[in-house]
């Protein structure tokens, strides 16, 4: 009896022998093949994390040294900022002290000030800034156009007309500094750009479509608005010629237009002042509600700003 229970027993034994044996290579199989795919390069291998977990640390580590050091540390006294008007030239302070903040100018006195305030040596630009009320992303409200100021802005231009070689000589009769048919084209191929105002005529558009990216950063396309695509090539010319000039606001509603010279009298600033502030005026959206012009200052290509009252509302 105790030898058929023996037997039983060593039995057993064998099957559980049997059944563990394949379990134990199949795990170690598995194991091996783990040990693999994680031996293998890339973010995934043993290698990679174990760099990836010492970098964590050193910038733990970085980051509360850097603490400890800030609460240590004693603070400074806040650096000392000058306000802008230190900032400036000795001639610049001058001029401003000359101006009085407290009042709003009129056009004729704001003028005659600016050209006393000029603190540079040259002949610089009257310059008129203008702060409308518009929003030039509506397209009824974004202004752009010209005027011809009857006493000039005191630059010499050149003009350049890409036309018809009929019309070409016309141009030139007229007063055009170059005046030529497919011949520009080859000028704005070598990258001759000599010139101040560029006028075409409608039907030679199409060819300076290429030359935009060249000529529009510069404002020199021929734009309808403009006046500068015309078939009255002559007219043009001479309006370019005598002082027409563009403006147009900017992203910031604001308009800004240079109309003499300090060496211009009196009369002639205040002249082309009125022209411009008419043109202006004559611009305004029917669209709009509120205030049309906000804010008016004079001030030349180095001096102080002068507020001038607003009369245009």
């Amino acid at each position: 009896m105790a030898k058929a229970e023996e037997a039983k027993l060593e039995a057993v034994e064998e099957v559980k022998e049997t059944v563990e044996a394949p379990v134990e290579e199949t795990t170690e199989v598995k194991t091996e093949e783990a040990e693999e795919k994680f031996a293998k390069s890339g973010k995934k291998s043993k290698k990679h994390i174990e760099e990836v977990k010492a970098e964590e640390e050193r910038q733990a580590r970085k980051a509360e040294t850097k603490a400890a050091e800030a609460e240590n540390k004693p603070k400074g006294e806040a650096p000392k900022v000058r306000p802008v008007l230190e900032r400036r030239g000795k001639k610049y302070q001058e001029a401003y002290k000359k101006i009085d903040r407290t009042k709003v100018y009129k056009l004729e006195d704001a003028l005659k000030l600016a050209v006393e305030t000029n603190p540079a040596k040259f002949d610089a630009t009257v310059e008129v800034h203008v702060r409308l009320g518009v929003d030039p992303r509506q397209a009824d409200q974004n202004i752009r156009t010209t005027v011809v100021l009857p006493n000039g802005n005191g630059k010499t231009v050149r003009v350049a007309v890409f036309a018809p070689l009929d019309e070409a000589k016309k141009a030139k009769e007229a007063g055009a500094d170059i005046a030529e048919d497919d011949e520009f084209l080859k000028r704005l191929e070598k990258g001759s750009i000599d010139f101040d105002v560029l006028i075409s005529t409608p039907q030679f558009m199409p060819k300076l479509g290429k030359f935009a990216r060249v000529l529009g950063p510069k404002g020199l396309m021929p734009n309808p608005k403009a006046g500068t695509v015309t078939t009255d090539i002559e007219k043009a010319v001479k309006e370019a010629k005598a002082g027409k000039v563009e403006y147009r606001v900017d992203k910031q509603s604001l308009v800004h237009l240079g109309i003499g010279k300090t060496n211009f009298d009196e009369k002639a600033l205040l002249e082309n002042a009125q022209v411009f502030f008419d043109s202006l005026k004559a611009q305004k959206p029917a669209s709009l509600k509120g205030a049309y012009v906000k804010s008016v200052f004079i001030t030349t290509t180095m001096g102080p700003s002068i507020p001038v009252e607003n009369l245009y509302n």
